[in-house]
């Protein structure tokens, strides 16, 4: 027999515990099942080496909460996943969310009933359970991805994937590790796991753009100053096109003389966080010639970095420019490769050809490994959801309806998908944010949604055909400026290590937080336009 709620959410990590939080104000039963032990979601998995914020702490955490932002203190402007994981503790305990989560129950399958007007779930282990509201709070890279390589199953050795890393220490001393992949996961890895390895062979198939994070502690003076400056770093998150605290200059990068474009690019180089990607000057990622100037800059500073020009040369990237791909900041990756114990194997010179017992064999040669790390990164944004057998009206699967890409309405309903409500979803702000700052916005917005319905008798909701049509096509015209969309990435829905995944596709919202907020006010304001209630 199944249980039976008002709401059911998937996922307990920073979206699914705001929304517990939020649906328990409107005072209706409501359940949250997740796959993990804990709460914290990414923070929960994600325990390798190195991993941390690339967002300032103190921008990240919630700001619903007068209590908690006096309470916590961070010790880093960029935490560590530990701190981050003991900041969801902190907030689950400080709340009691931890009553209205069931762990350790990973859902396969949700399936609407139409003549109930409910969805029934169910987990892996058998579980069932039914709501006549179903949200998902599966975070946009939660579905870990391994590469399509003959022969992983036969490595005799310690093997993991950084996204489902052991919950016990790992000790690297005196090892030769392999690590597979240099995407922002393995970027943070490497530079720790170089600083006790006994020999590093990093396979790199596609380098990345990494910019230096400078990271560093929190002071008394600065940790008073973030807390009575709290609801001026929100206002500022709120208004910036990817709610960090950095936005764009005003000025054009072609239109400042060199010098002056050289000494603001050196500037953005020397501070912390993504201001030099989400900062810089406000056509770079538009516009070609514009962005040609920031990607000398950087490949200038690589070649100052790397000792030995030839690897300098391959970790540069030739396949895209600078802020077209997901930036990712380092501590001291490029210094890693002048370690006389770190090789750097370019795959695209010699492609790997399997996993072998004691290793990995290239075209040209057999890298013999006590250990091999999979930094093969997620099945983004839609990963997820193509993990569980999501089923609406008709019996229709969400798989099959999005087959050519996802079609939402405000990334946040499905036509034909009845009272399934999609945080951090496909074509949602919060795919290209300062996520907790879009998963807010996305938890109000939805909880406000169930409330007017609760309040007006209705039992069902969707979107209609035509708003769904008309949200895709806003959502592509946001894309077709930016230059990321003429790149091959997880944001283009593109990744080779998942089959099918390789249709050009975009998948995240480009319009920038504060329009997305401002569409998703105006839709409330007018009563709900697009959706259609019974």
């Amino acid at each position: 027999m199944a249980a039976r709620y008002d709401v059911i959410v998937i996922g307990a990590g920073i979206s699914g515990m705001y929304q517990l939080h939020r649906l328990r104000g409107l005072a209706v039963s409501v359940r949250v099942f997740e796959a993990g032990d804990g709460v914290g979601g990414t923070w929960y998995w994600n325990r390798y080496p190195g991993a941390r914020f690339d967002s300032e702490s103190w921008t990240y955490g919630y700001s619903f909460s007068d209590e908690i932002l006096r309470d916590w203190e961070w010790s880093e402007h960029f935490a560590a996943q530990p701190e981050t994981l003991r900041y969801c503790n902190f907030v689950a305990d400080k709340f009691d969310l931890r009553r209205d989560i069931e762990f350790g129950c990973r859902i396969k399958a949700a399936v609407y009933d139409e003549a109930a007007g409910e969805w029934e779930i169910e987990s892996e282990d058998g579980r069932r359970a039914r709501a006549r509201f179903l949200i998902t709070a599966i975070g946009p890279l939660s579905a870990p991805t391994m590469p399509t390589i003959p022969g992983v199953e036969s490595f005799r050795g310690e093997a993991y994937h950084t996204g489902r890393w052991p919950h016990e220490p790992v000790s690297f001393v005196g090892k030769r590790v392999a690590v597979i992949g240099t995407g922002a996961t393995a970027v943070q890895a490497i530079t720790e796991i170089a600083k006790t390895v006994g020999h590093l062979t990093v396979f790199q198939r596609t380098p990345n753009w990494c910019a230096p994070l400078h990271n560093s502690t929190i002071d008394a003076a600065t940790q008073a100053r973030i807390k009575a400056t709290y609801p001026e770093i929100f206002a500022r998150c709120r208004e910036s096109f990817g709610c960090f605290i950095h936005d764009a200059d005003p000025r054009k990068a072609l239109e400042v003389s060199p010098e002056e474009r050289e000494a603001f690019f050196a500037k953005l180089y020397r501070e912390p966080g993504f201001g030099i990607w989400m900062g810089n000057f406000r056509d770079v990622l538009i516009n070609e010639e514009a962005n040609a100037t920031i990607t000398e800059f950087m490949r200038r500073k690589i070649r100052e970095r790397v000792k030995d020009p030839v690897v300098a040369e391959k970790l540069i990237p030739t396949n895209h420019g600078f802020g077209t791909r997901r930036v990712p900041l380092e501590s001291g990756y490029y210094e890693v490769y002048n370690q006389p114990n770190v090789r750097l194997v370019d795959l695209r010179e010699t492609p790997i050809e399997r996993i072998t017992p004691a290793g990995v064999k290239t075209t040209d040669a057999e890298y013999e490994a006590d250990m091999l790390i999979y930094a093969t990164g997620f099945d983004a944004i839609t990963g997820a959801f193509d993990r569980i057998d999501i089923r609406g009206g008709g019996g229709r699967r969400l798989r099959e309806k999005w087959a050519e890409g996802p079609r939402t309405y405000l990334g946040l309903q499905i036509e034909g998908f009845p009272n399934l409500f999609t945080l951090v979803g496909p074509h949602n702000a919060a795919t290209f944010c300062n996520i907790p700052r879009c998963i807010e916005q996305n938890v109000d917005w939805v909880t406000a949604l169930i409330a007017y319905m609760r309040d007006r008798g209705h039992t069902r909701v969707e979107p209609t055909p035509e708003a769904e049509r008309d949200w895709l096509e806003h959502v592509h015209d946001t894309g077709r400026r930016m230059l990321f969309t003429q790149v091959d990435s997880w944001m283009m829905g593109i990744n080779s290590n998942v089959v099918g995944k390789d249709k050009r596709t975009f998948i995240v919202y480009a319009g920038g937080a504060p329009k997305y907020r401002e569409k998703c006010d105006a839709v409330a304001a007018g009563g709900y336009v697009g959706f259609t209630f019974r």
